[in-house]
């Protein structure tokens, strides 16, 4: 059954207004229905978001591979749970499972996480996923755009895009992705994500030189253990912070080592913990 519209709206309404500098949204990235059941009883939680990694890994699958309905079919149990705590939900759609080119088809695809799950956000790449590939600058500002418009005309007039920007993670230099997400912020997007390069370390100064140049309408990615807080991004001006697949890799890592179903579940709630507990985080693109 078609999530309302009207619900949507709302929820989206309240999604952008949770993007304040200075005071971050912090999404700790659910990858099925217990996790997200746990993320939405931390008294911090103000959102549920997804990570397209985790839902590829889960089913044994790249997340090249990952297809719209596997991403669609795996979202499913934790917009369910959005709609039972009546959070905003925000979807990782990777690069919208369209051709270049194709707005139509990027639109219907737009449609349906709106329509079935209630989407009120996309996290949306500029490379392709299939080829991890970087698209054209203007193939990248038109999707946004298709996905802004499409969500408006469906009276969701606050829908949350939030743009990944993969040049620097592709090789390039950080003024790029810079450069580039300014583009996305004009083009409708709400925050600017630049996928950070997991070998290189994200220097304080790196990281405040994204949010001053986007003014704080940026997702900082951290990876949970050390360095960064985030307090201290607080502190630096950010609006969103999230962890990808890491409480997913968490759970992976602790049935790997053939803990007991209650300790898996002490280490997931343990790393949620951290997300929402203003603990130590080393900053990276996850």
């Amino acid at each position: 059954m078609p999530v309302p519209i009207s619900t949507t709206a709302n929820h989206a309404k309240t999604l952008k207004s949770l993007h304040i500098p200075g005071t971050p949204l912090l999404l700790a990235n659910a990858y099925n229905a217990t996790s997200a059941s746990i993320i939405a009883s931390h008294p911090s939680c103000c959102a549920l978001a997804t990570a397209s990694y985790a839902f590829a890994d889960i089913i044994s699958k790249k997340d090249e591979t990952l297809t719209l309905e596997d991403n669609l079919s795996q979202c499913r149990p934790i917009a369910a749970i959005a709609a039972e705590r009546n959070l905003p939900l925000t979807v990782d759609i990777q690069d919208g499972y369209a051709p270049s080119g194709a707005y139509d088809i990027l639109a219907g695809n737009a449609k349906r996480f709106i329509n079935e799950l209630g989407a009120a956000g996309f996290n949306l790449e500029d490379s392709w996923h299939e080829s991890g590939e970087v698209m054209g600058e203007t193939e990248a500002i038109e999707r946004i755009k298709t996905v802004v418009e499409t969500a408006k005309k469906m009276g969701v007039d606050d829908f949350v895009v939030n743009a990944r920007s993969d040049t620097f993670f592709m090789g390039g230099e950080l003024e790029e992705s810079i450069r580039r997400g300014r583009l996305y912020l004009e083009a409708g997007a709400t925050t600017v994500f630049i996928f950070w390069p997991r070998a290189r370390e994200m220097l304080r100064e790196d990281v405040k030189r994204v949010i001053d140049a986007f003014r704080g309408m940026v997702n900082i990615g951290c990876r949970l253990g050390s360095g960064l807080t985030t307090a201290e991004l607080a502190g630096m001006g950010a609006a969103r912070a999230s962890v990808g697949p890491q409480l997913w890799l968490a759970e992976k890592g602790a049935r790997g080592k053939g803990l007991e179903e209650e300790q898996v579940k002490m280490v997931v709630e343990e790393r949620i913990g951290e997300v929402f507990g203003l603990v130590k985080t080393s900053v990276i693109g996850v």
